[in-house]
């Protein structure tokens, strides 16, 4: 049930509107969970505020501790040197060698690899001597023997045989004819085809089908009864200027085949050997192994084919191991305290002496490099530790002398005046000219 509250004016109040109409007392009805309600909004409200006086006390705390330690971890200095570089430079011959696979200082050796490559080509060129030449005509006849009594001849290489129209042939090669056959009162000549040829030449041979006779047996029983005939017309008789081979045709083909081929040889042995390999002009070989052809000298031809065989051979070795070798002889070379400034090394080399067959070339090295003075930086560090710019600049000079040309320091950040007394916190670079 809810209670009821007057709302009473407290006294003060009561007497300064003493004389005033006064309002007529309101009854004011409040639930329990109202009042229940306010006390909790107003404990809330606290809760709220204690968080947030922790939040920004956290906060605080954080930016100080931030800030402190930013104070103590952020000074550094940076102190920049630049050494002064000295050249050394050096003259020494060095072997490449086939036979060995490692670098050998001492006994100046660097590995060799051996290429070899072979390359035939062959040509067709023309023939330029001019020849006056007469083709012989030749054909193919029959000859037969109705000798009675029956008997075979013989006739020899280059027997005769005239043609009907009094042209001359030899037979060429040697003939022996069968001898007849006779039945009853019937002869059957034996026979035997044989090539001949025009003893002249010149297109008059090239005669049609013919009767032949053989002038070396007029005036014997035998020259009506051995005689040939020509089923077919004689052919290849000719005169005219033709083309031959000379000597000079031959050589100038051998001499411009070998050109061709020793390039051809030489750029397929290049192609063999990697960017990695190092081939001096001198350090390559090629010979010619087989120059030949199958025509000869005066030979009727218009053209003929000439053929060279060439071998290419050489010897290379790697940029990184003569590279390496003038690294590890100039090392050898540097005074005490000294140090190799790696991108200022040289190297410029030829080969005096190539010996392809034997696997070795010998190198003629130039070798030069800068060198500076060996410069200790934690120890360095370690002595400027809370310096000033003036102090530092001092300790350095102290400790390396002439050996460095100018210092530069940095301090950061801006409010920094010396050098923090942490060796983290120095930082030394070397810079070269």
């Amino acid at each position: 049930m809810p209670r009821k509250i007057y709302d009473i004016k407290p006294p003060k109040m009561a007497h300064k509107i003493e004389g005033h109409k006064t309002r007529p007392l309101k009854e004011v009805s409040v639930s329990a969970s109202t009042v229940k309600g306010k006390k909790h909004h107003t404990h809330s409200v606290k809760e709220r505020r204690s968080i947030w006086w922790l939040i920004s006390f956290c906060i605080l705390v954080v930016v100080v501790a931030v800030g402190i330690y930013l104070f103590f971890k952020l000074p550094k200095v940076d102190i920049t040197i630049w050494p002064k570089v000295d050249t050394l430079s050096f003259e020494q011959t060095i072997t490449a060698d086939k036979s060995v696979d490692s670098i050998d200082v001492v006994n100046s050796v660097i590995p060799a690899q051996y290429f070899e490559v072979t390359k035939t080509n062959s040509q067709d060129f023309p023939a330029t001597g001019n020849a006056s030449n007469e083709g012989k005509a030749q054909g193919t006849i029959t000859i037969y023997n109705k000798y009675d009594p029956p008997e075979s001849f013989n006739f020899k290489s280059g027997t005769h045989f005239m043609s009907d129209s009094g042209k001359l042939f030899i037979a060429l090669q040697k003939v022996v004819i069968p001898a007849a056959k006779k039945s009853g009162g019937k002869i059957t000549p034996g026979s035997i085809q044989v090539t001949i040829q025009a003893v002249e030449g010149g297109s008059d041979y090239n005669i049609a089908p013919s009767n032949f006779s053989v002038p070396g047996l007029k005036g014997t029983p035998y020259y009506y009864s051995v005689y040939a005939t020509s089923d077919n017309a004689m052919t290849g008789g000719y005169t005219g200027k033709v083309k031959k081979v000379t000597d000079d045709d031959i050589q100038g083909a051998k001499d411009v085949l070998t050109q061709k081929t020793t390039s051809d040889a030489i750029s397929s042995l290049k192609s063999q050997i990697s960017s990695d390999y190092i081939l001096l002009d001198n350090a390559a070989l090629s010979n010619v192994t087989d120059a030949s052809t199958q025509t000869k000298s005066g030979t009727v031809a218009d053209s003929f084919i000439y053929e060279v065989t060439v071998k290419a051979s050489a010897l290379a070795f790697k940029k990184s191991d003569i590279e390496q070798f003038a690294k590890n002889y100039i090392i050898s070379q540097i005074p005490d305290g000294k140090t190799l400034l790696d991108n200022t090394l040289r190297t410029d080399y030829s080969a005096s002496l190539v010996d392809i067959s034997g696997g070795k070339t010998t190198l003629n090295l130039d070798i030069s490099s800068g060198v500076y003075q060996n410069i200790d930086k934690n120890s360095l560090a370690l002595s400027v530790l809370g310096e000033n710019a003036n102090q530092i600049k001092q300790t350095i000079n102290n400790s390396l002398g002439d050996q460095i040309s100018n210092i530069k320091i940095n301090f950061w950040p801006f409010w920094v005046t010396s050098a923090p007394n942490r060796q983290g916190a120095v930082n030394i670079e070397l810079k070269f000219q």
